[in-house]
């Protein structure tokens, strides 16, 4: 079991469509093999800064998603439309 940490920071005053899309993606989340939940934080300090909690059964289950086209269909809006830079993903193990 794994748990993944994957930070985003958006673009300031498209946080609402960042959460609405983010629907989309807890979809493709559910359909993964290997996922179990997710979670959406919004950071206190900044309303612009996300934080997204995922538990996996491995990181191989995780990767396998974030190379597949599911992944890419849900997260290609983000890049220029909504998001202010790259987002940051880390692995934490059980």
């Amino acid at each position: 079991m794994i748990t993944v940490g994957m930070n985003y920071h958006v673009i300031p005053g498209k946080q609402a469509e960042f959460e609405e899309k983010f629907a989309g993606v807890i979809d493709a989340l559910k359909a993964a093999e290997g996922h179990d939940s997710s979670s959406l934080w919004k950071d206190v300090a900044d309303d612009a800064s996300y934080l997204i909690t995922s538990e996996w059964s491995s990181e191989q289950a995780f990767v396998d998603f974030i190379h597949s086209q599911s992944f890419k269909d849900v997260t290609s809006w983000g890049r220029e439309q909504i998001l202010s830079g790259r987002p940051q993903h880390k692995i934490y193990k059980h």
